[in-house]
C-alpha cells in the first residue's frame, strides 16, 4: 500500500512543529521529548522521502544519518587532518 505524498508531508511538517515545540522547553540535556521528536522527524521524513519516490521517481536534497554513520565520518576526518599534520 502506497502513501499519498502530501499526506506524509503533512506528517513530516507536524512532526517539525512537535519537534521544535519539544526543543523550546527542553528540560535539559537528554531530555526525552525532545529525543522523541527527534526521533519522529526522523522517522516522517523517511516516510516522506519513500512516498515522493514511490509516486514520482524523485528524492529530496536531505538525509537522516544514524549515528554510527557520524561516529565513522568523524574517524575520517580525524585521519584526514593527521595525514595533513604528517
Amino acid at each position: 500500500m502506497s502513501i499519498d505524498p502530501r499526506v506524509a508531508l503533512q506528517s513530516l511538517t507536524a512532526s517539525l512543529e512537535e519537534h521544535l515545540a519539544a526543543a523550546s522547553a527542553r528540560r535539559g540535556e537528554g531530555d526525552p521529548t525532545v529525543e522523541a521528536a527527534f526521533f519522529a522527524v526522523a522517522d516522517a521524513f523517511e516516510v516522506y522521502e519513500d512516498a515522493l519516490y514511490e509516486a514520482y521517481s524523485e528524492v529530496t536534497p536531505l538525509q537522516v544519518f544514524d549515528e554510527d554513520e557520524d561516529e565513522d565520518e568523524d574517524d575520517v576526518r580525524e585521519e584526514d587532518l593527521e595525514s595533513l599534520e604528517d
